[in-house]
């Protein structure tokens, strides 16, 4: 089998790079706030603004990317108790409200009783399916692993809800830059065999801040588009 180049978008002006960044930026560091958890679909707001939404397995660094996206270290909290996120959490973003950011609980940790996985696994797939204005969601996964089975169950899921994904690498500090590459264009690879996945594949830094800037802009094109 032969390995076969996909054609690529050419690269962006450098100045249209940066303006995009900068109005990114900005709008993340004005008014942001936590609303509710909703244990159920019903218990959320009124779908009127666009929602990005963030899923990832259980210490995949959801709460510390969160925190690194809004440049507010508190605003989720991080645990290191696998699966202690069993509800929707949402943010509102910007005043007036522009759109919200909604913190899915974390899947795949061993020790959850098969009654909390159907639970989530119901909340989270009439979540996916009963949300008009969900525009994106950003699945996170750990840069050192790759994708795991239970990360392509996830994406047979988003597949099947028909709702637009992007993967994000996470804790990218932890390997080597030439290790994070390689693995960010297999995972690439990867997603492009799945018809609701967004080609690109974003690699970060809770820590760092790599890549940060670049999820902002992601985050402003899902909600514009």
């Amino acid at each position: 089998m032969t390995d076969i180049d996909l054609p690529s978008d050419p690269p962006e002006d450098p100045r249209a790079l940066a303006r995009r960044l900068e109005d990114a930026r900005r709008v993340f560091a004005g008014p942001l706030d936590f609303l509710l958890s909703a244990p159920k679909l019903e218990f959320l707001p009124e779908p009127r603004v666009p929602e990005i939404a963030f899923a990832g397995r259980s210490n995949v660094g959801k709460s510390s990317l969160l925190n690194a996206l809004t440049g507010r270290q508190g605003l989720a909290r991080t645990s290191n108790t696998p699966g202690r996120t069993q509800e929707l959490n949402v943010f509102n973003v910007g005043e007036p409200l522009s759109f919200r950011l909604i913190d899915m609980p974390g899947y795949g940790y061993a020790e959850a009783p098969k009654d909390i996985v159907r639970a989530w696994q119901n909340l989270v797939f009439d979540f996916l399916r009963g949300r008009a204005v969900l525009k994106r969601v950003l699945l996170l996964i750990d840069a050192r692993h790759g994708l795991k089975p239970v990360d392509l169950d996830i994406l047979k899921l988003l597949d099947k809800a028909a709702v637009s994904y992007q993967i994000v690498l996470t804790k990218g500090d932890k390997i080597k830059p030439t290790e994070l590459e390689a693995t960010r264009l297999k995972v690439e690879a990867q997603a492009r065999t799945h018809p609701a996945a967004f080609p690109t594949v974003l690699a970060t830094s809770s820590e760092k801040g790599e890549g940060i800037p670049e999820l902002r802009a992601a985050v402003m094109a899902a909600v514009t588009a």
